[in-house]
C-alpha cells in the first residue's frame, strides 16, 4: 500500500481528508507543526487514531517558527498590502520542510493537505514542497472530492463517525500560531458586517478594556527583540508574552479584504497582538538609526518581500537575495522603543539607540542648534534649478 504523508490539524478540512485518503487505498500518516496554536495535542493524536491513520507525526517548531520565518519577516518589515502581518503564510514553508523530512522517512511517495481549491495555503504548501523535493507527488482532497461546502464535509464528517469541533452554527474556518489567528467563512464572507465579538480570542473589546494605558519597553539588537520591559526572554517567550499583554489591551485586530494569490478578494480577519506591536517598534527603531535612502528604499524591498511570503515563493532565490539585503540593513536597528497600550491602540512614545542619527543640536529650534542656516540659500537654488 502507497504512503501519504497528511498535513494535519485536527480540523474538519483534514479530519475528512484522513477518511477519503483511505477511502483511496493509502496508508494514511499524518504529520503536525506545533508553531503555538495551543493545540490539545494528546486529543489531536486520539483523533487522528481513532480515523484510522497508521501513524502521527507531532513536531514542536514554536522556537525554529520564530528565529528561521517569524523575525526574518519581521526585519524585512513584510506585511502584506498594510495590514496583514502574514502569520498563517509563514508557517507554510515550515510546515512543508516537515512534510518533506517525514515523507523520506517514511519512503512515501505521496503529501496531501486540506486546503481548498480556491486558497492560499495550497499554492504555499504545493510550491514548497516542490522546491524542496521535485520527485513528491502532491493529493489535494478538497480539490477532487465532490463536497462544496462546509455544511456538506460536515455531514459526510457525521456518516464517518468523524468528531470535529465545528457545526452549522459556528461555521468559521481558523488557523492560529504564535504569531497571529485568522479567521474567516460564515457571516465574516459579508463584507458589510461588522466581526461578531465571538470570534476574537486573542485580543479583548477595546471598549472593555482598562482606562489606564499600559506602557512597554522593547529591546532590539540587530533588528530581532530580545527584551521587553528590561527582561531578556526566549523568543517563544517574548511572542507569547506580548500576545497575552497587547491582547489585553485590545491591540491587534485586523479586518482586512485582501487579494488572494488566485485572483480572488477575500475578507479575513485577523488577531496578532505581538506582531502588530513589534512590527510598530521595529519601524519606529529603523526610521531613528537608518539613513534616509535605506529607509525609503528598504519600504520597496518589505513590500516585494510580504509578497513573495504571501504567494507561497519563501524558497525562491529572490526571497533569499533580499535576505541578504535585509541583514545588511540590520546590522546597526538595536535599541529601545518604548510604546503606549490603550483601548486598542498601539502608539510609539520614546526611542533611544546608540546607533541613532537624529541630533538634537541639529534638530533644535531652541538654544544649541548648530545647523548652519546660511548654507540653507545655495542648497535651494541647486535644489530648484531643474524647475526654473
Amino acid at each position: 500500500m502507497k504512503k501519504v504523508i497528511l498535513a494535519y490539524s485536527g480540523g474538519l478540512d483534514t479530519s475528512c481528508c484522513v477518511a477519503w485518503l483511505k477511502q483511496q487505498d493509502l496508508d494514511v500518516i499524518t504529520y503536525t507543526a506545533d508553531l503555538g496554536g495551543e493545540q490539545d495535542f494528546a486529543h489531536l493524536k486520539k483523533n487522528a487514531k481513532s480515523c484510522g491513520v497508521s501513524k502521527v507525526y507531532i513536531q514542536d517548531l514554536k522556537a525554529k517558527f520564530l528565529t528561521e520565518f517569524v523575525f526574518p519577516a519581521l526585519r524585512a518589515g513584510a506585511i502584506y498590502e498594510g495590514k496583514y502581518p502574514l502569520a498563517t503564510a509563514l508557517g507554510r514553508p515550515l510546515i512543508a520542510e516537515g512534510l518533506v523530512e517525514v515523507a523520506h522517512r517514511e519512503r512515501a511517495e505521496y503529501i496531501a493537505h486540506g486546503s481548498t481549491g480556491k486558497g492560499n495555503d495550497q499554492v504555499r504548501l504545493e510550491v514548497s514542497v516542490g522546491a524542496l523535493d521535485k520527485n513528491l507527488k502532491t493529493i489535494a482532497p478538497l480539490r477532487e472530492w465532490h463536497l462544496k461546502t462546509r455544511a456538506e464535509e460536515i455531514e459526510y464528517a457525521n456518516s464517518q463517525d468523524i468528531k470535529v469541533a465545528v457545526s452549522k452554527k459556528s461555521p468559521y474556518s481558523v488557523d492560529m500560531n504564535l504569531w497571529g489567528r485568522s479567521i474567516e467563512c460564515g457571516v465574516l464572507e459579508d463584507p458589510t458586517l461588522e466581526p461578531p465579538e465571538e470570534i476574537f480570542q486573542l485580543t479583548k473589546n477595546p471598549l472593555k478594556c482598562a482606562n489606564k494605558p499600559t506602557y512597554i519597553w522593547i529591546d532590539f539588537a540587530q533588528g530581532i527583540p530580545i527584551k521587553l520591559n528590561g527582561k531578556s526572554f526566549s523568543a517563544v517567550a517574548l511572542v507569547a508574552k506580548l500576545n497575552k499583554l497587547a491582547g489585553a489591551c485590545g491591540v491587534g485586530r485586523i479586518d482586512l479584504v485582501e487579494n488572494r494569490l488566485v485572483g480572488i478578494k477575500s475578507r479575513e480577519i485577523y488577531e496578532a497582538p505581538a506582531a502588530v506591536v513589534l512590527h510598530l517598534a521595529h519601524q519606529e527603531l529603523e526610521r531613528l538609526v537608518l539613513d534616509k535612502e535605506t529607509t525609503q528604499f528598504k519600504r520597496i524591498v518589505a513590500e516585494k518581500y510580504a509578497q513573495l511570503v504571501y504567494n507561497g515563493l519563501w524558497h525562491s532565490p529572490l526571497k533569499r537575495a533580499l535576505d541578504k539585503f535585509v541583514e545588511k540593513t540590520q546590522k546597526k536597528v538595536s535599541g529601545q522603543i518604548r510604546l503606549k497600550l490603550y483601548k486598542g491602540s498601539c502608539v510609539c512614545v520614546g526611542r533611544k539607540s546608540p546607533h541613532s542619527l537624529y541630533k538634537k543640536e541639529l534638530a533644535t529650534y531652541e538654544a544649541g542648534d548648530q545647523f548652519d542656516r546660511s548654507a540653507a540659500e545655495g542648497f535651494i537654488k541647486i535644489w530648484g534649478l531643474p524647475y526654473k
